[in-house]
């Protein structure tokens, strides 16, 4: 058999190794140290915009104490984009809140400005007002930043932006992960990079960042002693991990240029097949294509496509299950358009990992044509 192609596989560049031995030479292997602090300061550097950043354990992690800072508490509400990964959800459930999820649009396939205004106004007036917004860059497409702001200023409603798939987007030449109240970014194993595991909180002040240290370092109060007057939590990010980290910053843009190349192969492979559909970069908005994601026709033709990749031994993904389809969220508020129930049922992910060789990717594009031509 043909040797597997994955979906999104962590792609080393070859300096992880010197910041990581360098932890080992110097005996940095406690949670902390140099890299921490230089991983932080890195990715400070990339974001620009006065950023501050504190590297945690996870990306949930970072959504997780955000609505902590955010005051977020038990019988709170908070409005989450239903297009996405379940991780953009639970931490509202650690809290003791209720998620309340709002459809896509389809010309990001994020948040529908629309149907967040219709459910800001009909949490209001059932009495209880959102106390924050989970806007989410899906696959690395932005969000409608300018659209989804005004309506959060307008209600005084902070928005926390899930920049887990969008380290190396831009809307209107600004760096994704700047544009909320608070900000995350994901360094799993499959994202642009990866940390193997990890993510990062981004606020707009040193005290906020100051903060979410202290509550990720289990909250310990300045004393000789182990003292603590609130709940902290185990979230911070290891030494050896940001080292990864470190060396994963010197290739993050080439990273993302690979991935845009992937996505142009297959929009050039396939653009005499009109059961396939792109989505396409809106004026100002500039993907990292995270993933490369395609529409089909019908669930059928998706689910048939999904299945012949498999057999070649070729990892490909249905898009999101939306929250509001999922088991756990069944009882939780909803406003819905149908886009993002469309989405799931027509899209899929093909492999766009920034190592994929172009022998790889033609293997791709021949099961995709093959299927096709048997239809």
């Amino acid at each position: 058999m043909n040797e597997k192609i994955w979906l999104s596989s962590p792609h080393m560049s070859g300096n992880e190794q010197s910041y990581v031995q360098e932890a080992f030479d110097t005996n940095w292997v406690a949670p902390l140290g140099p890299n921490v602090n230089g991983f932080e300061s890195d990715l400070e550097s990339y974001l620009k915009e006065d950023t501050y950043v504190a590297a945690l354990a996870s990306g949930t992690s970072a959504l997780h104490l955000s609505l902590i800072l955010l005051g977020v508490k038990h019988g709170d509400e908070v409005i989450c984009q239903s297009k996405t990964f379940s991780a953009s959800a639970n931490p509202i459930v650690y809290q003791g809140a209720t998620p309340v999820f709002v459809d896509s649009e389809k010309d990001t396939w994020n948040m529908c400005p629309i149907q967040l205004e219709i459910a800001i106004k009909d949490r209001i007036k059932k009495g209880n007002k959102p106390k924050a917004i989970i806007a989410v860059h899906l696959y690395g497409m932005p969000y409608k930043v300018d659209e989804i702001n005004k309506i959060a200023e307008e209600y005084k409603i902070p928005v926390l932006e899930d920049s887990a798939e969008s380290l190396g987007s831009r809307y209107k030449g600004r760096n994704c992960g700047t544009f909320g109240e608070l900000s995350i970014l994901s360094f799993n194993g499959n994202k642009i990079i990866t940390t193997s595991g990890g993510g990062a909180l981004v606020t707009k002040s040193a005290e906020l960042k100051q903060k979410a240290v202290f509550l990720a370092t289990q909250a310990r109060d300045n004393a000789p002693h182990y003292l603590h007057s609130q709940i902290g939590y185990n979230y911070r990010m290891s030494n050896i991990v940001a080292g990864i980290g470190r060396g994963q910053m010197t290739i993050l843009d080439s990273h993302v240029a690979n991935r845009r190349a992937n996505f142009e192969f297959y929009k050039n492979a396939f653009k005499d097949i009109s059961q396939i559909s792109f989505l396409m970069e809106p004026e100002g908005y500039f993907s990292n294509r995270w993933l490369s994601c395609i529409l089909l026709d019908s669930k059928s033709t998706r689910e048939g496509l999904r299945l012949a990749l498999e057999k070649e031994n070729i990892e490909s993904r249905p898009l999101w299950k939306p929250m509001h389809q999922q088991p756990v969220f069944k009882d939780s508020p909803s406003y819905l358009n149908g886009v993002s129930d469309e989405l799931f049922e027509k899209g899929l992910c093909l492999p766009s990992g920034s190592n994929l060789t172009e022998i790889e990717l033609n293997r791709v594009v021949s099961a995709i044509n093959t299927y096709f031509a048997a239809c």
